[in-house]
Parts: structure tokens; C-alpha cells; sequence
């Protein structure tokens, strides 16, 4: 069941680090449908939100606002992240994720949460600062794994080529000289 900390009719999840992770691993594309996938699974029913929740009802509350947002920031991360790749570095990475995954998302979710909960929008406004610590611990956690990742396992980004080396082997796969030999194949391998 996903973790919450309740603060009024919003609560604190570890969600919004997902969706800055996501696109900043996975481009714009991939990202963006990732995100999209986790909400459809939700409307549909299954329980992902925090306290089991699920189905129409939490994109017709506060929340929902939010998490409508939450498709325009990965898009914006994952665009943003795109320009950058294969260099995906931690100050830019960053920034990615304070505006797709902060501004972007607060823009879409403050006024989403003020009408339905019939608050002034001052007044929404003021109480989503409380969660600004939170979301930029979320944006640094995001950027510090996205700039291991990448550092570690390069990714090209989506839509360009990426040359391999070919296999000068059969169907299989199997390189010159590496067919029928080998440990699991049942036959020693031959000296060099």
C-alpha cells in the first residue's frame, strides 16, 4: 500500500518523486506513458493511492488536479531531459524537475484544489507551500538517481539510432567458432 503522511485533504506521498523519476530515466515518451499508465490503472480501480485508494473518485477531489498535472510534468522533465541526454547531468536535471515536476504540476493542481475544496485561491496557495520542502527533496532525490543512472547505463534518447555491433553468426545469434561449444552446449571447447 503506498506510504501518506495526511496534512489536511492533501497528503504527503513519495507519488511526486515517481513522477519526476520516470521521465528523467526514461525520456518524454516513455516517461509521459508511464505516468499516464499508473493513472489509467487507478481510474480503473486498482488500489495505488495512498489508503488503497482507487477508481474515479480521487481525480474528482483535491487531488485530482494534481494528478492531472502530473502527465504535463512528465512531459515537460522528460522534453527537457531529452535536450540534455546522453549528458544527463544533476544541475540541470534538477531544474527539469523543479519545473515540470513542481511548477507545472502546482500550476494545474493549486486551482484544481481550490475550487473543489471552495477555498480562495490566496488561501490554497499559501497551504501548497507547505508541501515546496517536500516536492524539492523529491526533485534532488530525482535528479541524484537520474545522474547515477545515466552515468552508469547510458541511455540514448528515444528517436535516435543507436549503431550495434552486428553478429556475424547464424539465426542463433552464436558468433564464428562459438556454436556447440561451451559449457551448456555438451561438448568441450576447443583449444586456442
Amino acid at each position: 500500500m503506498p506510504f501518506a503522511i495526511p496534512v489536511g485533504p492533501v497528503p504527503i506521498t513519495l507519488q511526486g518523486l515517481a513522477v519526476m523519476l520516470a521521465p528523467s530515466l526514461l525520456g518524454a515518451k516513455r516517461g509521459t506513458l508511464a505516468v499516464v499508465t499508473f493513472l489509467v490503472l487507478t481510474a480503473a480501480g486498482l488500489p495505488l493511492l495512498p489508503g488503497g485508494r482507487g477508481g474515479i473518485a480521487p481525480f474528482l477531489g483535491p487531488t485530482g488536479g494534481y494528478m492531472l498535472g502530473w502527465i504535463a510534468g512528465a512531459l515537460v522533465i522528460g522534453l527537457l531531459t531529452d535536450r540534455m541526454l546522453p549528458k544527463y547531468r544533476f544541475w540541470p536535471g534538477l531544474a527539469c524537475n523543479v519545473l515540470g515536476g513542481i511548477a507545472v504540476v502546482y500550476l494545474v493542481g493549486v486551482p484544481w484544489s481550490a475550487v473543489v475544496l471552495g477555498d480562495g485561491m490566496l488561501a490554497t496557495v499559501v497551504g501548497a507551500f507547505l508541501f515546496l520542502p517536500g516536492d524539492l527533496a523529491k526533485a534532488v532525490v530525482a535528479a541524484l538517481v537520474a545522474a547515477g543512472v545515466h552515468r552508469a547505463y547510458p541511455i540514448p534518447p528515444a528517436g535516435r539510432r543507436v549503431d550495434l555491433p552486428e553478429s556475424t553468426g547464424g539465426a542463433d545469434g552464436a558468433r564464428d567458432g562459438d556454436a556447440g561449444t561451451g559449457p551448456d552446449s555438451g561438448s568441450p571447447r576447443p583449444p586456442k
